[in-house]
């Protein structure tokens, strides 16, 4: 009965054309085998069809709701994976961490691979100040790897030169690391734009803040203290005296340098004259040498060199302010009844607060200098410290 249409395996059954349970046409059903036995005794025989069941509508719906929901969850992982943030790194307890692709940084892509022409189409529609998981801007990745064009590139449509990346380092600090002077110059220049830009940018609201608040006379006394024994008491510290008097502000200091565990004390007084015109509002004042300096919104050209040479012989610093563990505590006075220290500063009277948890992380880098810079910028520290005249120095 091989390639037969079976209607039943019952011979007192006769079904009609709507009762079939075989289609004709259809995919074979797989792994089929009917015995059949009549009352004649006669043998089994096994029939393969060529044929497909009819699928009952119970079935059909089961089969169809299991599409759905597998439908369902791959939308559903779909729309979580077009939903994520650009801005953070997914790591599951650094299980299994989603490494970003170049989608996610198309700047940082081309400026890796130094394709400019496809970096100047993006450039007017990206964001050329975003960072990747390190903290490295465009512009720090085109510093470090040396494509000058990218990152002339992108100083011309003003990327910031100031942003650090996660370990500290701007792109300034790389180009002096990598060691080429014009793309030192380049980025010196635009930095010192950009401060400039950004000062007049707030003065307005720095001015009104001032007229705001009252006037008032702040002294900050600060030190850093460690466990090691007496290691606290060459450790620098300083007493800070802020005047503020209408829209103008005076800040005092002493200690003016901290090298190889010498400081450097003097009287030097730093003054914001708001009512002066921008380009000299800020000066510099030498109590003890009786001099004055007006902080430059504009230097020539020679000034700028002389700068590159320094930067390019000196070591490279990064210093970090950390608030995350600070914490204010109010200061104690008496010796066996402790009580808050409270005082009468002017015509107010004044609780006093200790602050702790303050931590300043310092880096330096030299990879850029040789022996002889390092031994050169040794003696010019130690004769500045003395007193001695940079230019009658001779250290070649």
């Amino acid at each position: 009965m091989t390639g037969e249409k079976i209607r039943s395996l019952r011979k007192d059954h006769r079904p009609s054309k709507d009762e079939d349970l075989l289609e004709p046409d259809e995919e074979a059903a797989t792994g089929t085998f009917t015995a059949s036995k009549t009352n004649n005794k006669s043998r089994a025989s096994k029939i393969f069809s060529n044929h497909k069941l009819i699928k009952s509508s119970s079935t059909q719906q089961q089969q169809q709701q299991q599409q759905q929901q597998q439908q369902n969850q791959q939308s559903q992982i779909n729309a979580n994976t077009n939903t994520l943030s650009t801005s953070d790194v997914i790591d599951d307890n650094n299980k299994n961490p989603i490494i970003r692709t170049g989608q996610d940084f198309p700047v940082h892509e081309c400026v890796f691979k130094g394709d400019v022409r496809r970096l100047s189409s993006l450039i007017r529609t990206q964001n050329i100040a975003q960072k990747d998981v390190h903290g490295n801007t465009p512009l720090h990745l085109a510093v470090m790897m040396g494509h000058k064009e990218c990152a002339h590139l992108l100083l011309a449509h003003n990327a910031p030169v100031k942003v650090k990346n996660a370990q500290g380092w701007s792109p300034l600090a790389e180009a002096i690391s990598y060691g080429d002077r014009q793309m030192i110059t380049a980025l010196l220049r635009k930095l010192k734009q950009q401060s400039r830009e950004s000062v007049e940018d707030k003065r307005p609201k720095l001015l009104k803040a001032l007229k705001e608040l009252g006037d008032f006379y702040l002294e900050l006394h600060w030190d850093f203290q460690s466990w090691v024994p007496l290691l606290s008491r060459i450790l620098p510290s300083d007493a800070c005296k802020i005047y503020k008097q209408g829209i103008n502000i005076r800040l005092d200091t002493t200690l003016i340098d901290f090298t190889d565990m010498k400081c450097q004390r003097g009287d030097l007084s730093f003054i914001f004259n708001g009512n002066a015109i921008p380009s000299e509002s800020f000066v510099v004042l030498d109590n003890e040498q009786k001099v004055y300096q007006r902080i430059h919104h504009e230097e020539s050209e020679m000034e700028t060199e002389e700068e590159v040479d320094i930067l390019m012989s000196s070591d490279v610093y990064s210093a970090t302010l950390s608030t995350k563990s600070i914490t204010f505590s109010r200061a104690q006075t008496g010796w066996l009844f402790r009580e808050d220290k409270t005082e009468r500063v002017g015509n107010f009277l004044a609780d006093f607060y200790s602050v702790n948890g303050l931590v300043l992380e310092s880096r330096k880098r030299r990879e850029h200098l040789s022996e002889e810079d390092i031994l050169r910028n040794k003696a010019i520290m130690e004769s500045l410290s003395k007193g001695g005249n940079l230019i009658e120095q001779n250290f070649e």
